[in-house]
């Protein structure tokens, strides 16, 4: 293998585990429950028509120097909506949706980071 794809793949491995787990949240969900699953993938769906997430989420990806901050900072501030939804300060979200806007952003921040790094090597 070339060393430069070699060095992508040491550089992207937390892009490539998110890209993973995300498959495999699709596949476990289809095979457990699969109501849920079609719920939660159709509303990550619709929202990529929402712009300005997609947007948010490919600046996170692209311009943010450690991808980890994105990453983990995007599951704190899911866990701290799904709290307040718990809590019934949030009346209109649904936990299913916060997870399909989890899995919107860190797909595209993933992707985006990992196009940063692709361009990194000019390949």
């Amino acid at each position: 293998m070339n060393d430069q794809l070699k060095a992508i793949f040491v550089k992207a491995k937390l892009n490539f585990a998110i890209l993973a787990i995300i498959l495999l949240i699709a596949i476990l969900g289809k095979l457990t429950n699969p109501e849920l699953s079609n719920a939660i993938f159709l509303s990550a769906d619709q929202l990529v028509s929402e712009l300005y997430l997609v947007f948010i989420a490919i600046t996170l990806g692209a311009f943010v120097p450690n991808f980890k901050l994105v990453a983990f900072g995007s599951v704190g501030v899911f866990v701290a909506a799904v709290a307040l939804v718990e809590l019934n300060v949030f009346h209109y979200f649904t936990i299913e949706y916060l997870f399909a806007v989890l899995i919107v952003v860190l797909g595209f921040a993933s992707i985006a980071n990992l196009y940063r790094h692709y361009r990194e090597y000019g390949l």
